[in-house]
């Protein structure tokens, strides 16, 4: 195992042990839920649009450390940003994990989500890391449809 290999398992662990963003917000915008069935994996994302920018997001997620630790490092990436700088956050991440190549540019800002680079190894795994992207899609495109929780 190289030592790239424990820095990045080493990110993941301390994403999934600490969370980033963890809980619920009493008044989002958005409230989506997702579920991977396949493992397991829930998700809800609540997230608070003002401006057309994301000014909170808080993730309510269970299940393995792969989700968990993506979904922490995703909320980090997207907070403060536009919904549309979010949506290229995400083409960006997606594009990583599934686009031909693994060697996509991630400005500094987004360099530990290098650390999910090595779940490419186990396919299955991929959709556990993509779950909370996903989902954050989903809420875009409900707050920019101006959907209103229940």
């Amino acid at each position: 195992m190289s030592l790239a290999d424990d820095l990045y398992r080493e990110t993941i662990l301390d994403h999934y042990h600490h969370p980033r963003n963890s809980g619920t917000i009493e008044h989002p915008t958005v409230r989506t839920e997702g579920v991977n069935p396949l493992c397991g994996d829930e998700i809800t994302l609540y997230m608070t649009v003002d401006n057309d920018a994301i000014s909170d997001i808080k993730l309510d997620a269970h299940g393995c450390s792969i989700n968990m630790a993506s979904g922490s490092m995703m909320s980090e990436a997207v907070k403060g940003q536009s919904l549309e700088h979010a949506q290229e956050v995400v083409r960006t991440f997606k594009e990583m994990m599934l686009g031909p190549s693994p060697d996509v540019f991630l400005p500094e800002e987004l360099e530990d989500l290098e650390a999910l680079q090595g779940v490419r190894k186990y396919p299955v795994r991929i959709k556990c890391a993509l779950l909370p992207w996903n989902t954050l899609l989903e809420a875009i495109e409900k707050a920019r449809a101006g959907s209103k929780i229940p």
